[in-house]
């Protein structure tokens, strides 16, 4: 035989010798056994009674600003809700919620309340409309809100003689309506 071959030879003997002696030390260790009711109640089908009402839902959905429920541990808020306050030049307080999912935004002002829907795919101006006038008579309303966090606004409204339209510009700030009037 020559040197290389005997090289060989060894390499394979040892590495042989280390694979039999792990395969001794992994066999003499102990192995936990499965438990057999785990595999039986896996195979086996479960009989559950069913009622025949209705089940409840678990989770509550809140329409509210998140500092009215911020505290309550049962009540979910809504992120597609979106309130920010609004002043508008000539002099007035907007409170506008916008509903993303049902493209809506309620306008809130002294002069009353009106909810428009949203017209065009854009985010930049977002153009909102409704057919009647914020007091709810005849007239109409329309809303244009641009910038990424909604931070200008303007409000074209008119009531029953639609020529004579009003114009606010209208800028986010952090009051109220309530602080404002």
């Amino acid at each position: 035989m020559n040197l290389e071959l005997l090289k060989q030879l060894r390499t394979s003997v040892v590495i042989t010798g280390l694979l039999a002696g792990a395969m001794t030390v992994s066999a003499c260790q102990q192995k936990q056994e499965t438990d057999p009711s785990l595999e039986d109640g896996i195979s086996e089908e479960q009989s559950v009674p069913m009622s025949a009402e209705p089940a409840e839902p678990s989770d509550v959905v809140v329409d509210a600003p998140v500092s009215d429920v911020e505290d309550d541990t049962v009540a979910t808020v809504n992120n597609d809700v979106t309130q920010i306050s609004y002043l508008c030049a000539p002099e007035l307080a907007v409170e506008a919620t916008y509903k993303d999912t049902d493209n809506q935004v309620v306008i809130g002002t002294a002069k009353g309340t009106v909810t428009l829907t949203k017209t065009n795919d854009g985010s930049n101006p977002e153009v909102f409309e409704g057919s009647t006038a914020i007091d709810g008579n005849e007239g109409f309303v329309q809303w244009r809100v641009a910038h990424k966090e909604r931070e200008t606004g303007v409000m074209r409204t008119a009531g029953a003689d639609a020529s004579n339209v009003s114009t606010y510009e209208c800028k986010k700030t952090e009051e109220t309506p309530e602080d404002a009037v």
